[in-house]
């Protein structure tokens, strides 16, 4: 088993399904990070009706293997248009969320699913579920832009 880079210790028990999202502390909403990384594929948004199309584009910070922002708390430095989501900020970005997202999830007041780590008790669990984007992702820094609707995906679920 694989070591969980998100603290979930301490945690109280399925804390999700009694508090609000507004209402978690920052562990708790760490924690309700899956570790999928499909947050970190490039997306492709419609001008005219506002789809939202996935690629298996990734972050250049991106490890494909661990499915990890290989610079978290620094990431700012390198992709100044990353988001934070934030309990503050979740109703203006859930739309782009991936389905299968806990912060989407539980803004859409839907149950999380039987193989997130707060559930499963291991991060190996989005992987071996097969809703990870491991292994599955081309580098932006290979892929000109201009191609990236070639890299369209379903979302893995």
């Amino acid at each position: 088993m694989t070591a969980d880079p998100i603290d979930r210790n301490g945690l109280s028990p399925r804390f999700w399904e009694r508090k609000p999202l507004t209402k978690m502390n920052q562990q708790e909403w760490e924690a309700l990070c899956d570790g999928c990384g499909k947050c970190c594929l490039n997306k492709l948004e419609d001008e005219d009706t506002g789809a939202v199309a996935l690629t298996c584009v990734a972050c250049r910070l991106l490890d494909d293997e661990t499915c990890r922002c290989t610079q978290y708390d620094i990431r700012h430095q390198f992709v100044p248009e990353c988001i934070v989501m934030k309990p503050d900020n979740i109703d203006d970005h859930a739309y782009w969320l991936p389905q299968t997202c806990a912060y989407r999830l539980l803004w859409e007041g839907k149950p999380l699913y039987d193989w997130h780590p707060l559930i499963s008790g291991t991060p190996d669990s989005v992987h071996a579920a097969g809703i990870s984007v491991q292994g599955r992702t081309v580098s932006e820094f290979e892929t000109p832009i201009e191609e990236w609707e070639d890299y369209i995906i379903e979302e893995p679920n």
